[in-house]
């Protein structure tokens, strides 16, 4: 068997046994890339010579007997947002095309320590702006199981990585949806962990209230090694939780008796596709199978969340993307006469239609006039939605719902409708808007043979309730299959 078909976990395990070398999983992963890479587009910038150096540096310290972690010398992929030393960090926009960050995120020096090998930077939606992958300034990623059909976004580079094998896991980030759709889309595995418990630092901001990194892999077990590994307190970053984390993967449990599944009529209703609910609905009587009990929630009507997502999610970004004035880094136009012409010019030509329309919402919203109006209402709907998540969780253990209306999109399908862009994360968006760990995860595919998520919510820092629910579906389902992506 290639061993790019291979989960972290299995090929960990297989690496401590010295079955195979970091240099043979490496140079697998990227045999891999140059044969589906033309295809698929998922990469921005490869980075083949160097991972290869660090997998020989990886063998030669196991051959010497030295500890090492689970996930050393295992092919990591990096979403174009998080800054890696010496590699570009190109936020798919041609504002950035060229920076080069002087130092990594607190996200790659956790991975550094635990001897991680980065295949290189993936594609994304510009400034993470998207639901496709479609805004990136480089390339269109396209879904490994149809390359007619989008990836989801805006972390679909490392979603079709990780389905395509080439890479074996990923990191991702996810403001609204942006880790658990395109994972949806494309049949893995994807966290969006608490707000807090992953550290920001080096992460190019979106939206600073609601971004945060998380993992994709094709199993639970490989979505845990690498969330164990990211998560903790950050002196960079004080919005970091400073609380003890286990090593998730080692506490595994199957047994569902006695779980309350909460289900909430308003994610299942209008919008939702009937194959969709139907996967869904299967998989939770799954549950029921297993011993857990379904019971009956209420949230509030998706809607507000996904009206209350982009007018914060707008405003921010609005103050987060002023820094990019051809000033200080980054692109500067060359048509300018005075300082003002410099910084329109820079703007007008550096951020793509997508960015450049939530800058101006965001602007709008946060006007005179306009704040009490908007976002001040936003805000509060923020914390009315805090609430009836923490009243939920006092009849259920977590929250199961689709992870997205409807399977993969052709491309161009969406391109002039924005609101029907931003629907796609009308189910997602209210895990980001009230800071809970949300997990998506295959439940079956569609009659076009496209894959669908379930989605699990948990109440804050409840990462391994929500690990083990779905492991225990992974097990009782007999593993998630990629047989068609990764032929």
């Amino acid at each position: 068997m290639e061993l790019y078909r291979l989960t972290a976990s299995e090929l960990s395990r297989m690496m401590q046994k010295k079955e195979v070398s970091s240099v043979e999983v490496t140079r697998s992963v990227f045999d891999r890339i140059a044969k589906k890479e033309p295809e698929i587009e998922a990469y921005i910038t490869l980075n083949e010579q160097a991972a290869l150096q660090k997998a020989a540096e990886v063998d030669e310290k196991r051959a010497k007997g030295e500890p090492l972690s689970p996930l050393a010398g295992i092919p990591v992929g990096v979403k174009d947002n998080i800054c890696v030393k010496g590699l570009p960090a190109t936020c798919a926009s041609k504002m950035l095309e060229n920076f080069i960050p002087p130092y990594n995120a607190t996200v790659i020096e956790k991975l550094n320590a635990q001897d991680c090998v980065y295949t290189g930077k993936l594609n994304m939606d510009e400034f993470a702006m998207g639901s496709s992958t479609e805004t990136s300034y480089f390339k269109k990623t396209r879904n490994p199981f149809d390359l007619s059909r989008v990836p989801g976004g805006s972390s679909g580079g490392s979603a079709a990585a990780v389905a395509a094998g080439e890479a074996v896991v990923a990191l991702g980030s996810d403001t609204g949806g942006s880790i658990r759709q395109p994972a949806a889309f494309c049949g893995v595995v994807g966290l969006k962990p608490t707000y807090g418990s992953v550290s920001r630092f080096g992460l190019v901001a979106f939206a600073s209230s609601l971004d945060q990194i998380g993992p994709f892999g094709r199993s639970i077990e490989d979505v845990a090694m690498l969330y164990s590994a990211i998560c903790g307190k950050d002196p960079y970053d004080t919005t970091t939780a400073r609380r003890e984390y286990p090593r998730f993967e080692a506490g595994f449990s199957a047994d569902m008796q006695g779980v309350k599944i909460g289900i909430p009529d308003a994610y299942f209703g209008k919008g939702v596709s009937d194959e969709v609910r139907r996967l869904v609905m299967q998989a939770a009587h799954k549950y029921e199978e297993m011993g857990a009990a379904l019971v009956p929630v209420t949230l509030p009507e998706p809607d507000y969340g996904l009206a209350a997502y982009y007018i914060i999610a707008c405003a921010e970004a609005s103050s987060n993307l002023a820094r990019y004035d051809g000033v200080k880094y980054g692109y500067r136009t060359k048509n300018y006469k005075t300082l003002d012409e410099m910084y329109e010019n820079t703007r007008s030509e550096g951020f793509g239609d997508e960015v450049k329309r939530r800058i101006m919402l965001g602007t709008y919203v946060l006007s005179s006039g306009y704040y009490d109006a908007y976002y001040k209402k936003a805000k509060f709907t923020q914390k009315l939605m805090e609430g009836m998540f923490r009243e939920a969780f006092q009849k259920a253990d977590f929250i199961l719902s689709p992870t997205a209306p409807d399977t993969a999109f052709q491309f161009g399908e969406n391109s002039d409708d924005q609101v029907k862009m931003y629907m796609n994360d009308i189910l997602t968006v209210t895990a980001n808007i009230a800071g809970l760990p949300a997990l998506s995860f295959p439940c079956g595919f569609d009659s076009k043979g496209m894959p669908a998520g379930c989605q699990l919510i948990g109440g804050k820092f409840t990462e391994q309730r929500l690990l083990n629910a779905a492991y225990a579906y992974e097990k009782a389902a007999g593993g998630f299959d990629l047989s068609r992506t990764l032929d």
